[in-house]
Parts: C-alpha cells; sequence; structure tokens
C-alpha cells in the first residue's frame, strides 16, 4: 500500500467508472494508457491537422524554414500576381 503525500492526490471513480480531474488538470487533452500492473498513465496530448503532422515528419523542411526564420536577409521578395 502507497501512503498519500502532499504531491499525491485521490481521486474516485464515479457510479459510470468516471473520474474528474478537477483542479489537478493542467492540460485540456490527455493520452491514457493502462501499465500491466493496471497503473493508468495520463500524458498531455496536443491535436494537430494532418497537414501539421506531415510537416512535423520532415525534418529536413523544418530545418529549412527554421534556417530561413534565422535568416531573413536571405529572402527572396515575391511579386503579387494580378
Amino acid at each position: 500500500m502507497t501512503a498519500l503525500t502532499p504531491a499525491m492526490n485521490l481521486v474516485e471513480v464515479d457510479a459510470r467508472r468516471r473520474v474528474s480531474l478537477g483542479k489537478i488538470a493542467t492540460h485540456d487533452r490527455y493520452l491514457v494508457r493502462e501499465e500491466a500492473d493496471g497503473v493508468l498513465v495520463l500524458e498531455p496530448a496536443v491535436v494537430v491537422s494532418a497537414a501539421q503532422a506531415r510537416l512535423n515528419a520532415r525534418p529536413d523542411v523544418a530545418a529549412a524554414i527554421a534556417d530561413a526564420m534565422d535568416h531573413p536577409e536571405r529572402s527572396v521578395p515575391r511579386r503579387a500576381r494580378h
């Protein structure tokens, strides 16, 4: 048995097996997984668009964008189309 410490919070499931994180939740979304011993682990999650996920999967593109932001003097002005 684990003793409750000041860094721990006790939550109870309701009749529908739900818990309220109330004041202890610091994020809006979490991924949850159950460990083999029954421990539930909540990991903060962020939802991104499919386009952003594709960009995140391309470190070369992210590096090129970061480089362009670090060196705006190399930018090429674009003329507006009419």
